[in-house]
């Protein structure tokens, strides 16, 4: 079950909900917070019982899960978390490029001043943050959910949280390569400061180059090399 023991909130589905839908949310966002890690199985029987469900919504849950990459089937270990291999890292972050730097372009023409001025208090805040890699990719991510938000596009929008689904998948925080917190931050003020000037042709390109330094630092940490 969660790695860290802590009983995350599972108050009961709205009654319009089908209890697979109730299950496929809860282990989606288990699997996003990392909760559930990369390689790691989840037990049918203990999902059921901590959610207080029968084993045929969880069963219909996992199969939505596989079919969204997110877990492997397999008869002989059940269900485990995927792990993504070089080749899929790289096509991941290939996508990231483009969608966040479409995202920031957007932003630029469509963030309200309030979204504006949330994106340079997260600045604010992780510059005082405590330096640990947890918090600074807490905030991190923060700053990329108010970026893909201010771009007003439902599509988008939905194409980039399946996206956020798929970095679950990679163990760890770029935030571990050292020297990354203020690099990152760095980049996060050249975007932030393009979206505020409504320039977003400097917003797309500030954060497709920030997308290809934190493919550098990914691929460093999971395979040794950049």
């Amino acid at each position: 079950m969660p790695k860290n023991g802590q009983q995350k909130n599972t108050q009961r589905h709205p009654s319009d909900t089908s209890r697979g839908e109730f299950v496929h949310d809860w282990l989606q966002g288990a699997i996003r917070d990392g909760d559930f890690q990369p390689g790691s199985r989840i037990r049918e029987a203990e999902v059921a019982l901590r959610l207080g469900v029968s084993r045929t919504p969880v069963r219909e849950a996992f199969r939505r899960l596989q079919a969204d990459g997110l877990l492997v089937l397999t008869p002989w270990r059940g269900a485990q978390v995927a792990e993504l291999n070089r080749s899929q890292v790289v096509e991941l972050y290939a996508m990231r490029r483009v969608l966040e730097g479409t995202a920031a372009g957007l932003a630029a023409e469509h963030a309200t001043p309030e979204e504006i001025d949330y994106l340079f208090n997260l600045l604010e805040k992780d510059k005082s943050a405590p330096d640990t890699s947890d918090r600074h990719a807490k905030i991190n991510r923060q700053f990329h959910q108010t970026l893909y938000g201010a771009a007003h596009n439902r599509y988008l929008l939905k194409a980039l949280n399946a996206l956020t689904d798929s970095l679950a998948l990679l163990k760890s925080t770029t935030y571990e390569v050292p020297g990354r917190a203020l690099v990152a931050r760095d980049e996060h003020v050249l975007i932030a400061n393009a979206i505020k000037k409504r320039d977003s042709a400097a917003a797309e390109k500030a954060a497709r180059a920030h997308i290809e330094t934190a493919e550098r630092a990914r691929i460093e940490l999971l395979f040794g090399d950049s």
